[in-house]
């Protein structure tokens, strides 16, 4: 019977101690990402080229209106294998534009992905390294939607973070 309270006494004194050694930290990586010039760099890059696709765009809509303007005022006595040629043409740039649309919106989030992709990983370099040097236990990221409830010891390493990738 001593035996079982002295391991169940040997057992909780561990846990109370590894539980007092737990350093967790929060992290605020939306103003982290913010701060970044990097962030603003690539954002330019992404209108630049989304410019330019509209332009294109614009050119191919005005294209399509102009096609659509010459059927409906196409006169009766226009041949049928005329008619019918400019009904096929039309219909094949409708969706020649679709799919420049879709072409478009894969292009954009392709890009996206690899301007911000080297962000992300700086700045989740940036946590690791911080994670260390401060013997954290857990690092979570401080979304609101996320975080229910937290108490000390938690601590807002957002500040460090920033330092160390040379952010205000």
């Amino acid at each position: 019977m001593l035996k079982k309270i002295l391991l169940l006494l040997a057992i909780t004194v561990s846990m109370a101690a590894s539980a007092q050694s737990l350093k967790v930290g929060l992290v605020d990586t939306n103003a982290i990402f913010g701060a970044m010039p990097e962030v603003a760099d690539a954002q330019k890059k992404l209108q630049d080229t989304q410019s330019k696709y509209e332009a294109q765009y614009k050119l191919l809509g005005e294209e399509l209106q102009k096609q659509a303007e010459e059927l409906a005022n196409m006169k009766d006595d226009v041949p049928a294998a005329i008619r019918d040629n400019k009904v096929r043409a039309y219909q094949d740039n409708q969706q020649k534009l679709q799919q420049f649309e879709q072409q478009v919106m894969q292009d954009m989030q392709k890009q996206q992905m690899d301007l911000m992709a080297p962000i992300t990983q700086k700045i989740q370099d940036a946590i690791q390294s911080v994670g260390k040097e401060g013997n954290y236990s857990l690092i979570q990221a401080m979304d609101p939607q996320l975080t229910f409830y937290y108490s000390n010891p938690v601590e807002d390493i957002t500040p460090l973070v920033k330092t160390k990738l040379g952010l205000k």
